[in-house]
């Protein structure tokens, strides 16, 4: 059974567009620790950890452990809420909703090679 927090971890961190060798750098904790919490067992870290991980991604533990609450002060949608928001749209809301998706990401990417 997948866990909760190797779900919210992974969202997070392709949210953020951060890989696992960076948030090691960030947290102070191995990268193949945090691959452990990713993979296929997803184990859950002690709690000192989970505190290094979620202050390196600037989210809260409870976030990370839950999946259930504010990211941080400044955001009060996950992406996981937003996938939940975007899953209840119509088909033709969700086309609109990937559409702009879309343009932000080629903005992104005119950015980048300027």
């Amino acid at each position: 059974m997948d866990s909760i927090f190797k779900n919210t971890l992974r969202a997070e961190l392709d949210f953020q567009d951060i890989k696992v060798k960076e948030l090691s750098r960030l947290s102070g904790i191995s990268a193949r620790t945090l691959e452990g919490y990713l993979g296929a067992r997803g184990s859950i870290p002690p709690a000192d950890v989970a505190v290094k991980i979620a202050d390196a991604l600037g989210v809260t533990v409870e976030y990370l452990v839950t999946g259930k609450s504010e990211r941080n002060k400044k955001s009060a949608k996950s992406p996981i809420d937003f996938v939940q928001i975007v899953s209840t749209l119509p088909i033709e809301k969700k086309a609109l909703v990937k559409s702009f998706v879309e343009l932000l990401d080629d903005v992104e990417i005119k950015k980048k090679k300027d």
